[in-house]
């Protein structure tokens, strides 16, 4: 039943998209602002793990509902004057994230976003290789290669591109895990008199999973360009 009622709330933030929708008008906007919408866009809709290095396995799946949220203060003015309303302090993205293990200490993963009360959607996707599979006395090591694109603004153009390297180590049911890397993001816009925005922007993270048998709990703190994330997700892996 609780998990039942956890996927009706994720759902419902989903439905939220489609009403009394937040509009964006670009053309109101100066150069900076744009690249700071930019940025905070940027850094909320890039990819989010939320998970070990460790491989699934060629049986393994992880399907689950995660929220992040991102503090999108730096662009706070620019979201005013674009929407004519005030920006929220902290931006929820509800999303349906599922994850494969494949062979060779490969995984792929999708995810598809609605953020609410506005026309934002997004989706994503990852590759992922485990260079050291991990074991008892030895962590597991991985290189994610991920993308995302935003749609719903149909005066923005806006993609991400990342890289990282992850480490983790399971101690029992519970993974603790970090990792470090970069994004690339390609901002442009059909109004006139604004130039497209392309820039790269640091990222880092830490987290944890907790795997219950098939219930499974992870949550995390993302950094990328100076703009904190925190999300969580609950589901099924095995």
């Amino acid at each position: 039943m609780k998990k039942s009622l956890a996927l009706l709330a994720v759902l419902g933030c989903f439905s939220q998209s489609s009403m009394a929708a937040t509009t964006f008008n670009l053309a109101t906007l100066a150069q900076p602002s744009f690249r700071a919408l930019s940025e905070d866009f940027g850094a909320a809709l890039s990819y989010k793990p939320i998970t070990p290095a460790a491989p699934l396995g060629i049986t393994g799946f992880d399907i689950g509902v995660e929220v992040s949220a991102t503090n999108i203060s730096k662009s706070a003015a620019a979201w005013k004057t674009a929407t004519g309303s005030d920006a929220p302090g902290t931006l929820p993205i509800p999303k349906l994230h599922v994850a494969k293990g494949l062979p060779f200490n490969i995984d792929v993963a999708a995810f598809y976003t609605a953020v609410p009360t506005t026309n934002i959607t997004a989706f994503g996707g990852e590759l992922r290789y485990a260079i050291l599979e991990g074991g008892l006395a030895m962590p597991a090591v991985a290189v994610r290669g991920a993308m995302t694109k935003l749609n719903g603004i149909d005066q923005l153009t806006l993609n991400t591109k990342s890289l990282d390297v992850s480490i983790s180590k399971g101690f029992a049911m519970f993974s603790p895990y970090a990792g470090a890397g970069m994004v690339w993001v390609d901002s442009s816009t059909s109004v006139a008199g604004l130039q497209a925005e392309s820039f790269t922007q640091p990222k880092w993270f830490v987290g944890a999973n907790l795997n219950l048998g098939l219930t499974n709990l992870a949550a995390e703190v993302d950094q990328t360009g100076g703009v904190q994330t925190v999300s969580a997700k609950v589901g099924f892996r095995w």
